[in-house]
């Protein structure tokens, strides 16, 4: 992306000063991973967010083919967790959305029944059993879900 000067700026956050182009799509963005403190879960590097939750930059990190907008291993890798493939495909880091995401249905805790919203973090999955923040997986509890998922049976609630 250039300004009417024709002078790079990123295209996520219009910045011109330390730039370089992504390995991924091409484009001009902050070269400003430096910036990022590990394990602070900080979304305040233009690059690292490009590349570590998009479709785009996950297709170029696996060494997929073709375009990530209609790329099957990447859907694959998502398909357990649509919503997030979604999110991948159409959030703030991206330079081109998804065009027509598909309809997925929503993730419950499956102790207090609230929505979880998937890409905001503050839930807990344990053999596909999400549960909120609020709904936290007793010892009693954990140990079931273990012995259910092993002997192949789909957990219920455990209200």
């Amino acid at each position: 992306m250039a300004n009417k000067n024709n002078t790079p700026v990123c295209g996520l956050c219009g910045k011109k000063k330390k730039l370089i182009k992504t390995d991924c799509c091409n484009n001009w963005i902050c070269d400003d991973e430096d910036k990022y403190v590990i394990f602070s879960y900080a979304k305040n590097s233009c690059s690292r967010n490009h590349r570590r939750f998009t479709l785009c930059g996950s297709h170029n990190t696996e060494g997929h083919s073709g375009k990530w907008q209609s790329c099957k291993k990447c859907f694959d890798s998502f398909k357990h967790e649509l919503e997030m493939y979604i999110w991948y495909g159409t959030n703030e880091y991206n330079f081109t959305v998804l065009e027509n995401p598909p309809a997925y249905k929503p993730t419950y805790c499956a102790k207090c029944g609230n929505i979880i919203v998937l890409s905001e973090g503050g839930y807990s999955n344990l053999c596909g059993v999400y549960r909120c923040e609020n709904c936290p997986i007793t010892e009693k509890e954990r140990k079931d879900i273990i012995s259910q998922y092993k002997g192949g049976i789909k957990h219920k609630q455990l209200n």
